[in-house]
């Protein structure tokens, strides 16, 4: 539908959100410059700290990214009154979207690092609706079980609950 040159640019309204500072934006920054106003975008939420659109290439019906307002390139960059206020839009975002389109489930899905498929480096969680096998999404979970007993799993938890102790 779009390229990356945005051709559609003159089709949308051009608003810019409100309630930014120039300073906490990365001049590179796709999102960013959504926010800034500088790029269009189909807004469907706004409040003073987060920002939702419609994906432009999205992966289903309904596909929506939530974003903070502040440049944040992962979810471990963001303070966790930041993390608060964008997760506390969360279930706002995702009963609209089932209740405007309804799906039959829904994935939210957030990722962190090029290994992890993040293409676009500025925090961002994704709405993505479902509607069955044809929708052109999907994951499949390769357990490994196997690899990790109760034991190894329980030391896992130990090294993940020390480190949380350390920083608190």
């Amino acid at each position: 539908m779009w390229n990356d040159s945005l051709t559609e640019y003159g089709k949308l309204k051009k608003e810019r959100p409100t309630h930014y500072r120039k300073d906490e934006f990365m001049s590179d920054c796709i999102f960013c410059k959504i926010i800034a106003g500088e790029i269009p975008s189909v807004k469907v939420y706004e409040d003073e700290h987060v920002y939702a659109f419609m994906d432009i290439m999205p992966l289903s019906k309904g596909h929506t990214l939530l974003i903070p307002k502040t440049h944040r390139e992962f979810v471990y960059d963001m303070a966790p009154e930041e993390a608060a206020q964008l997760f506390s839009v969360a279930p706002k975002i995702a009963s609209a979207i089932k209740e405007t389109f309804e799906p039959e489930g829904m994935n939210l899905l957030n990722n962190n690092g090029p290994k992890a498929g993040q293409s676009v480096f500025h925090f961002h969680l994704h709405f993505i609706p479902r509607y069955g096998a044809s929708d052109g999404f999907g994951a499949k979970w390769m357990t490994k079980e196997k690899e990790y007993t109760t034991e190894k799993i329980q030391e896992l938890a130990e090294q993940v609950k020390s480190k949380l102790a350390s920083e608190a």
